[in-house]
């Protein structure tokens, strides 16, 4: 990712932060040079591996997951795009008429590492049950697996290839109008901020939580 010294995230809890919220990733790996991706969603567990761990899963129909063994004793990693709140932002914010143009702020995280294939029947299911209880936290009434018949979730699990990529390293970039003037940047955070969209909103935020 091209990420000017200005814009380089460097806070590494900001960034985990920024993963476990915006947690629907791109998975994206290259075996012999060509391109695959899966939208899925990815949840990084701070306390496994040096760097933390992503724990996710796809369709065993996609054909993604088979080259993973290949890919990790080859030494290539693949790469986990967490993209976070973005907005477009207009000149005429920045309360002059002076020499500007439109841009885009944004923050946005990928990860590397080395895919490892989880083929162990209750290792795939903690994977899932962990997914699950992420997703259903705080709802009045959490649903589980221990909610369906084993039967029924074993057929299901078979449907599944779960996989874990232990982070090697992190690239975080927070485009925030670092490069404009204080007075710009307040235009910028007021303008975000009474926007109708919510991730505009949420850059408003993020300019004001960090002091811009």
């Amino acid at each position: 990712m091209y990420v000017p010294d200005l814009f380089v995230l460097e806070d590494r809890a900001a960034a985990f932060a920024l993963m476990h919220q915006y947690n629907f990733a791109l998975v994206v790996s290259a075996p012999g040079g060509a391109v695959t991706a899966s939208h899925l969603p990815v949840l990084l567990d701070e306390s496994l591996g040096e760097q933390g761990t992503l724990m996710a899963h796809m369709a065993r129909a996609n054909p993604q997951w088979r080259d993973f063994e290949a890919l990790a004793a080859a030494g290539q990693e693949v790469m986990a795009v967490f993209q976070g709140a973005h907005a477009y932002v207009s000149p005429r914010w920045y309360g002059h008429d002076g020499k500007a143009v439109p841009t885009w702020n944004y923050m946005a995280v990928h990860a590397y590492g080395l895919p490892r294939l989880v083929e162990h029947g209750p290792q795939s299911r903690a994977h899932v049950e962990h997914l699950v209880a992420t997703q259903e936290a705080g709802r009045p009434d959490p649903w589980s697996l221990d909610s369906q018949s084993d039967d029924y979730i074993g057929s299901m699990m078979r449907g599944i290839v779960a996989f874990e990529i232990p982070i090697a390293r992190l690239e975080a970039k927070a485009k925030l109008s670092q490069n404009k003037t204080p007075e710009e940047r307040v235009g910028v955070i007021a303008a975000l901020a009474e926007a109708e969209d919510s991730l505009a909103r949420a850059v408003s935020g993020e300019m004001k939580a960090r002091g811009l």
